[in-house]
């Protein structure tokens, strides 16, 4: 904590009682106490006229099943807890140990303040967690009788558990916190509070601040027209911005667990902006947020009278044979299911290229969202959305947010709860927050069918409109894009993709992760990107051979179109968006987008 004694009024020397609070500041106090009460109650009381019957207990403590002998469990942790406590006495004697765990301390961005070293017994707070931290994950090999698949859940719990216990979580042991309370005498944490309280009414973590964005409004400017509304998506064409186009145009299939504009958060950052202004003809489909309409909704539905709806939609607006197509994460899916049901029906034609952003097909490596897909995962969400058909997706946030704690829950714990600091405007964190309901039929088959038994790598393991569908029969050319330090799509798993498909690829490892790997545009000269045309077997390969190029891949990848559809033609007729025979039906970016 700051030294104080710099400001010592005369008459008070060191090592003396502090002054009394002045009967001002004890007022100040009392109020900053009477206000957070209220403010408690007047939330309880809300809270209690809104209670709907309670969850199930095995509902709301899902975890529990994954363990075959949780006394046993609770034995192992305890015995290590034991073991952590003599390493934090040791700690505490400065012995050989210290020098490096310091050193790791201050890289840690939690602890890394001024504040965290200069008192020594923060200084020991946070050496001494990091010391208990690591060992207990550490240990978690050492568990006897977990399969593998057990292994994984157990660690991923007890590494929740470990970033939930970090010390810069507490009020009492964050020094900061302290430090911010006495320095506004104590409105920092009634700040918090309201926070917390107002988060807690509306079920979800804010991150950003709320007021500052909307959508058409300062996200989501590319100019266009929604062209097409159908009861499952919008489709949205935009302006060319070149005199000339290629005569084969893009359409992009957003995840429908998402808004389409993390592709159009503003004119620096839009993929869709650029891509118009390379002279491609640009539609992007946005998906409806799931209501009581789309409770039966299924993959059929996606497929058929989603993307394959929208290609025929597109090719007969513009009069050409085939489209460029992208699918981004869940919707990359689906794509590839796409291409094997026109494969198998023989039109494989209408697709030109397919590009993928961070979508997996084949899910045996899919990473950490795997641990979601258990039994009573899937029971949970049945009972969850049984009454309306459709899930919330304040759940699938929260399930995301898990996948990184510490930057996405606990980080923001400390800065709105604890510090009381007001919310930075940040476009990414407001499309992050802009939660799509899901139709909780399709949501469970596709947690089960792809994610948990990986059907889709089957032969025949998926129908799609009846038809059995292989991803060996699809020979598109394509486009595999990857994140380098993604966690939702693994680049692992991603890679796979190259396992099953027969056609042309072409594999792009990109720097950064899920969002960050892709949203790069080319003026911000970040991150970099992996190319090998070496025929190789596994992502190891590709990487020990890979070139490394500065920046984004972008430019890449509209080469790669480029080679697919070098002929053009005038920007003009139905190329404009509502001057074909589809006629505007509103300015982009529509309705759905904005849709709850």
């Amino acid at each position: 904590m700051t030294d104080h004694t710099k400001s010592r009024e005369p008459g008070n020397p060191a090592g003396a009682a502090p002054p009394l609070p002045s009967l001002e500041e004890m007022q100040h106090w009392t109020w900053v106490m009477g206000r957070a009460q209220q403010l408690m109650m007047e939330h309880l009381a809300e809270q209690m006229r809104e209670m709907a019957p309670p969850e199930p207990m095995a509902l709301a403590q899902p975890w529990m099943a994954m363990f075959p002998d949780p006394a046993k469990l609770a034995e192992q942790q305890t015995a290590l807890w034991t073991e952590g406590m003599s390493l934090w006495q040791r700690a505490l004697g400065f012995d050989g140990g210290q020098s490096a765990l310091a050193e790791k301390a201050n890289r840690d961005k939690r602890f890394n303040a001024p504040q965290w070293q200069d008192n020594p017994i923060f200084d020991m707070i946070r050496q001494s967690y990091l010391l208990v931290s690591e060992r207990l994950i550490g240990s978690v090999d050492a568990i006897e009788g977990l399969d593998p698949k057990q292994r994984e859940k157990v660690r991923f719990l007890t590494k929740s558990f470990v970033d939930a216990m970090a010390p810069s979580n507490f009020a009492l042991t964050n020094p900061l916190v302290l430090e911010r309370a006495i320095e506004t005498k104590g409105e920092s944490l009634l700040k918090g509070l309201e926070h917390m309280l107002r988060d807690l009414g509306k079920g979800q973590l804010t991150h950003t601040d709320p007021t500052a964005f909307e959508v058409g409004r300062n996200i989501a400017l590319t100019p266009g027209k929604v062209v097409k509304r159908t009861p499952l998506y919008e489709l949205v064409q935009f302006s060319p911005t070149t005199e000339s186009v290629y005569e084969t145009p893009l359409v992009i299939f957003p995840p429908w667990i998402n808004r389409y504009y993390i592709l159009d958060l503003n004119p620096k950052k839009s993929f869709i902006r650029w891509a118009v202004e390379q002279g491609l003809t640009v539609f992007v489909v946005s998906w409806k947020s799931a209501d009581e309409t789309l409770a039966e909704t299924v993959l059929d539905d996606y497929v058929v009278r989603g993307q394959i709806d929208a290609i025929d939609t597109i090719r007969d607006l513009l009069g050409v044979e085939s489209v460029h197509a992208i699918g981004y994460c869940v919707a990359g899916t689906t794509l590839a299911c796409t291409l094997a049901l026109l494969a198998a029906r023989g039109e494989a034609e209408k697709v030109a290229s397919a590009t993928f952003f961070t979508a997996q097909v084949d899910f045996s490596e899919a990473g950490d969202l795997k641990l979601f897909v258990a039994d009573e995962t899937l029971q949970m969400i049945e009972q969850m959305s049984a009454e309306k058909g459709f899930l919330d997706g304040r759940y699938m946030a929260a399930t995301f947010n898990m996948l990184r704690g510490r930057d996405l829950i606990w980080n923001y714990v400390t800065s709105n709860y604890l510090l009381g600091e007001d919310y930075p405007p940040f476009d990414l964190l407001h499309w992050n927050g802009d939660t799509t309901n899901l139709p909780a039929k399709w949501h469970r088959c596709y947690l089960r069918d792809f994610y948990r038994d990986n059907k889709l790598v089957t032969p025949g393991g998926i129908h799609v409109d009846g038809e059995p569908i292989d991803l060996g029969k699809v020979t598109t050319p394509t486009y595999v894009q990857a994140g380098r330090e993604d966690h939702i799509a693994p680049a692992q798993s991603v890679w796979k993709i190259t396992h099953h498909f027969k056609g042309p690829i072409r594999f792009v490892l990109a720097g950064s992760g899920h969002i960050a790997g892709v949203v790069n545009p080319p003026e911000a000269q970040k991150y970099q990107y992996w190319t090998n045309d070496a025929k190789v077997a596994t992502l190891d390969e590709f990487v020990a051979g890979a070139t490394e190029t500065k920046g984004s891949w972008w430019p890449d990848w509209i080469a790669w179109i480029g080679a697919r559809s070098d002929k053009k033609v005038a920007a003009k007729a139905a190329r404009v968006p509502g001057k074909g025979k589809l006629k505007a039906i509103e300015d982009a970016p529509g309705s759905y987008v904005r849709g709850r």
